[in-house]
């Protein structure tokens, strides 16, 4: 007799059962839904939208016009340029803070990670303030008869983009090369491949997806960048500063060309991506972590020489903070500094734009208590309930990670202009652009640390008879509040520094910080823009010795 087969329950898959984590998923598609898909899916149809008729005129008038087809070119140039020279600054760079005994590395990733986090923008007002044509260095330079070219045009962009952005290669390669597998590229040596030939063929094969991925950071952020472009494109224009003004330049709004420009720009972006992860995806990279390599000890002549090329890096990139700062304590006449110190502009600060101080604070606060409270509860709907809904709603998220911030002020504008929900105007839409725009950061580090809390420890916790609402606020939540914070800093820092999607959607009473430095910068009032970016830069540093308090960590890595 044949043993009588077990049979399970199977649950059903269309039984609904309305709970805490239910609600959470259904509001967030619901606000995904409202603040983010529906205003996309506005400007995707205002793009056809000619003349009250649907029409493929807008984007005729792109590929035929070189005004609109130029500025892609450019932007083109640009990003790829700078992606290229940040990767020839950066993997050098890592390779050498990784592998050799450079002395000071606490001390060079703190200012490599300031670079990235300070906002680009500040970076080229100081370029502007060295190499503008009147800077310091173009000043000095022109005593002795040697004329420089000056910052401005599309050179200027790479040079700032470069930069800025060069930290983000060496934050990826530098974590990639930590846990490589010794053994592989002992065994090329073995078999004849050394030196430069052995970083080629192995280490650089090996890291490639981690490579990638600092590649396309670097790419998206020159790609999408929205204040370097207007403060010293002089003319070179960028696709960005196009659908700025395409929408809100005062010689005439074409609100049908600015939803063009900006699904083109959001088509490249996610068309990057789509790429980097069919490259990745070709070939197998994984391996043993178990033998990481070993440290170096170079000889005193070869350690100094490598010493001195991580600090000429690091100085270079540093300069736009030092000199920010500095100018801001010097006095001015009219757009001029004068060679003696004064607290005149902070003054100036306080007494003109105190409120575009309290604004930036205000909403980046609102934002972050929001940001906070959806990472916990989307992070573990996402970890611990996790579905092919679930995944849907990772994947809705994480949009914004590769959208440019005008394209989302821009989609806002067009989305909620009218009744029945008419927000332009008001902060409300400035708080729900941060949230959108900034959420990924902070979804980020709280899922990566949900899933290194043991599922045991909540099971032991309901096992004792604590109700599963309690366990997760009483003790999931206790336990990911140091990964949540940390990316939740990071959300604060990029949020407060936030330019592109601010420009569109502010008006004068709700003006930020960096909104006031942009305005400051283009009327000649170079002093009052100084301590305005060195409040920025300031809070900047604040946040960054918090993470670093936060994680635990003598070294920080995004």
């Amino acid at each position: 007799m044949s043993p009588k087969p077990v049979t399970t329950p199977q649950s059903n898959p269309f039984k609904f059962r309305l709970d805490f984590w239910n609600g959470i998923t259904i509001v967030a598609f619901l606000l995904i839904g409202l603040f983010l898909l529906y205003p996309l899916f506005n400007i995707f149809i205002n793009s056809f939208w000619q003349d009250g008729r649907i029409s493929l005129e807008n984007y005729r008038d792109f590929f035929s016009y070189r005004y609109y087809y130029s500025a892609l070119f450019n932007s083109f140039i640009v990003s790829t340029s700078a992606t290229f020279f940040a990767c020839c600054i950066g993997i050098p760079l890592a390779y050498a803070m990784s592998r050799f005994n450079i002395p000071f590395k606490g001390l060079i990733n703190i200012l490599i990670v300031l670079t990235l986090l300070s906002p680009p923008f500040i970076g080229a007002y100081s370029w502007i303030l060295m190499l503008g044509n009147n800077g310091f260095i173009t000043n000095f330079l022109g005593n002795f008869g040697l004329d420089i070219p000056s910052i401005y045009g599309l050179h200027g962009m790479i040079w700032v983009f470069t930069l800025q952005f060069y930290p983000h290669i060496y934050l990826y390669v530098s974590g990639a090369l930590k846990t490589i597998d010794s053994s592989l590229e002992e065994a090329s040596e073995n078999l004849g491949v050394a030196g430069w030939q052995r970083i080629r063929q192995v280490t650089l094969p090996l890291i490639f997806p981690t490579l990638s991925t600092g590649a396309l950071m670097v790419f998206m952020a020159s790609f999408a960048d929205f204040g370097t472009p207007m403060l010293i494109g002089q003319g070179e224009k960028v696709l960005p500063i196009l659908a700025y003004e395409q929408f809100i330049s005062e010689m005439g709004t074409n609100p049908a060309m600015a939803s063009t420009l900006s699904m083109i720009l959001l088509t490249v972006t996610t068309l990057v991506l789509f790429v980097q992860r069919y490259l990745v995806t070709k070939k197998t990279y994984t391996m043993s972590a178990l033998r990481p390599p070993k440290l170096i000890k170079l000889k005193w002549p070869l350690r100094l020489a490598a010493t001195l090329m991580v600090f000429s890096v690091i100085v270079v990139s540093i300069i736009p903070q030092a000199t920010v700062i500095t100018t801001s304590f010097l006095k001015t006449n009219g757009p001029v500094f004068v060679p003696q110190f004064s607290l005149d502009s902070y003054r100036e600060v306080m007494y003109r734009v105190p409120g575009a101080i309290q604004n930036t604070f205000t909403y980046a606060s609102i934002s972050i208590v929001i940001m906070v409270f959806a990472g916990l509860t989307l992070s573990y709907v996402i970890v611990r309930r996790s579905s092919k809904l679930t995944s849907i709603l990772d994947a809705l998220i994480m949009i914004p990670y590769v959208m440019p911030g005008t394209v989302l002020g821009i989609s806002l504008i067009i989305a909620f202009n009218e009744p029945p929900i008419e927000l332009t105007g008001t902060w409300v839409i400035l708080v729900i652009a941060y949230c959108i725009r900034k959420l990924p950061y902070t979804m980020r580090s709280s899922t990566a640390i949900l899933y290194q809390i043991d599922k045991s420890v909540e099971e032991a916790s309901i096992s004792l008879g604590v109700p599963p609402m309690k366990t997760f606020f009483k003790t999931t939540a206790v336990l990911m509040i140091p990964g949540v914070l940390s990316g939740a800093i990071l959300s604060w820092v990029t949020t407060i520094n936030e330019l592109s999607s601010t420009i569109v959607l502010y008006y004068g009473a709700t003006a930020t910080i960096t909104v006031s430095i942009y305005s400051e910068v283009f009327t000649a009032n170079f002093g009052t823009a100084a301590a305005l970016a060195s409040i920025l830069s300031l809070s900047t540093i604040v946040s960054l010795i918090v993470i670093t308090k936060l994680s635990g960590k003598k070294e920080f890595n995004i």
